[in-house]
């Protein structure tokens, strides 16, 4: 075997390992969600196995994994209650599907690339401190809250916080010490140089590792067995009559509702937008920086959720908990997503059993220390380290998703962050220059990159500061836009002020690319501009950009 082959075998060896990790983690995150949601334990199933196959052969995304998403639990739940049934509820998933693909065709997938670093930085760390705090209960045997329920407010009227204060009153011994034990086998292994070079993975260890734990202890006594409510369960058909009544199909009878095409227009924007917040987030956490086409990925969740609403799934989007787990385990590439998808169908159909053994406890070690790497000190400290106007919205997003969800905590991020922008822009409009030229002092104002409107009081000022007789210079050599509002206060200034003052006035790079002189002569060189054949060479800048 050749070196180019040896490489070839070492990259699908990480990615069967990965999707074997991402299988087992994604394996009681769906059901959870799907109970989560009001709908049945297998919709959650058929979400995992169609965001594994479908999505993660045809995404672009290297490291993305979709499934049935906690940020579309209130969402769905919403839905179905509205539409009365899960077959009308799975028609809208249908409509959801195509508008996706849609989007995906019409190319909206950019949207994303809106959002500033700072904010989808927070999201990865705020990401990482919920799987912490959500998961401590389940670490020690306080299972009450469903697995993959990343909301601040719980279905069982916990909160995250309460919810750890509930636990330390119900730690049972026997999932506790499997949760600590593979929680400690897995820090220790980050920090043992051989076991880091070894090249085996040590969230498919601790599995085997909670496993044999789990089965050792009952050997002590009834009191250190394993209840079922803290163990994986999945649902056993025993029949293959009973596995087929477990697919649902969507109630075509109300294609032409139209509250059913509402909740497809629902939840198709809800999905589409999370799913381009993730996949962003996914890309930073990739080690070989790789980027997703946002567009191709909006077609690929279409597809998926078109298929999981005809065969009975809960609509899927990129999941940033197991897209950060499938990362944390060396995957290579989409190979991983889609063997995680074939191990749910094969595993869920044939061997459920089996899965059953799995203790819920080691699974909750593998996502806190999952929640360490994404949330840890040295990414706070980077934030830190990158200024005030990063860290705020930095900070603002991570509390915010902690304390609401996904969306609210970034759609707050963006507008914090947006605020910093605002606030330096009218800092800094302008910078004002005394030169001398030819013997005589000249003021030269330079205009910033972006001149909006909230800039116009700050050159208003700098024009009423000017002496009369000055030679004045303005400088838009640099500046990219310019707001109507700023071209009119220039254009008064020119041809009201400079005449009453006898300021000797020069333009540099506005007469070339801005009409003054008055709105009739800006509108007649807009539509001279309009006109202008595109091939003469000499096509200025619209108006305004």
């Amino acid at each position: 075997m050749n070196a180019i082959e040896s490489s070839a075998a070492a990259r699908i060896g990480r990615d069967l390992t990965a999707g074997i990790v991402v299988f087992l983690v994604a394996l009681p995150l769906c059901m959870g969600i799907a109970l989560a949601s009001d709908a049945s334990v297998f919709s959650g199933l058929v979400s995992g196995v169609v965001g594994g196959i479908v999505i993660g052969s045809l995404s672009g995304s290297h490291t993305s994994v979709s499934g049935p998403a906690a940020g579309l639990t209130a969402v769905v739940a919403a839905q179905i209650a509205a539409l009365g049934s899960f077959e009308a509820f799975l028609l809208a998933v249908v409509i959801a599907g195509l508008l996706q693909i849609g989007l995906g065709l019409l190319q909206i997938g950019s949207m994303q690339a809106f959002v500033p670093g700072s904010v989808i930085k927070g999201l990865l760390a705020a990401i990482g401190i919920i799987l912490i705090l959500k998961q401590i209960p389940h670490l020690v045997g306080h299972d009450d809250d469903l697995e993959g329920d990343l909301a601040f407010l719980q279905p069982d009227d916990e909160t995250t916080f309460s919810a750890l204060w509930s636990a330390l009153g119900d730690f049972h011994l026997e999932a506790g010490l499997v949760g600590l034990v593979s929680l400690g086998f897995l820090f220790a292994w980050d920090r043992i140089p051989w076991c880091k070079k070894s090249g085996w993975p040590p969230q498919l260890l601790v599995v085997l590792l909670g496993i044999g734990l789990s089965q050792a202890l009952r050997g002590l006594g009834e009191a250190w067995v394993t209840a079922p409510q803290h163990l994986v369960q999945v649902p056993i058909a025993d029949s293959l009559d009973t596995f087929r009544t477990f697919f649902l199909f969507p109630a075509w009878s109300r294609l032409v509702d139209p509250a059913v095409a509402l909740a497809g227009v629902t939840i198709a924007l809800v999905a589409s937008l999370e799913t381009l917040l993730n996949v962003e987030a996914a890309d930073k956490l990739d080690p070989r920086r790789r980027s997703t086409p946002a567009n191709r990925e909006l077609v690929a969740q279409g597809a998926g959720n078109l298929v999981c609403g005809l065969i009975g799934g809960l609509p899927v989007t990129s999941v940033i908990v197991r897209s950060s787990v499938n990362i944390n385990a060396g995957s290579q590439s989409r190979l991983s997503a889609i063997v995680h998808g074939i191990l749910l169908a094969l595993c869920v159909a044939l061997v459920p059993t089996w899965l059953n053994l799995i203790p819920l406890a080691c699974l909750a070690a593998i996502l806190i220390h999952t929640g360490f790497k994404l949330a840890s000190p040295q990414v706070i400290r980077r934030q830190w380290q990158a200024g005030f106007s990063q860290f705020v919205p930095f900070l603002v997003t991570v509390t915010a998703i902690v304390f609401t969800d996904l969306l609210i905590g970034v759609v707050i991020g963006i507008l914090v962050s947006a605020g910093f922008i605002l606030y330096a822009g009218t800092l800094h409009p302008l910078k004002t220059i005394r030169e001398s030229r030819e013997g005589r002092e000249t003021l030269r104002i330079e205009l910033a990159h972006q001149m909006t409107f909230l800039n116009r009081a700050a050159l208003s000022h700098a024009f009423d500061r000017i002496a009369p007789g000055s030679d004045v210079t303005i400088d838009a050599r640099q500046t990219d836009y310019i707001d109507p509002d700023v071209l009119e206060l220039i254009r008064d200034f020119e041809s009201s002020i400079v005449p009453a003052r006898k300021i000797h006035l020069d333009l540099v790079g506005l007469r070339d690319r801005y009409p003054l002189g008055g709105a009739a002569a800006a509108e007649e060189a807009e539509r001279g501009w309009k006109a202008e054949s595109p091939a003469s060479g000499s096509a200025p800048a619209p108006r305004g950009g």
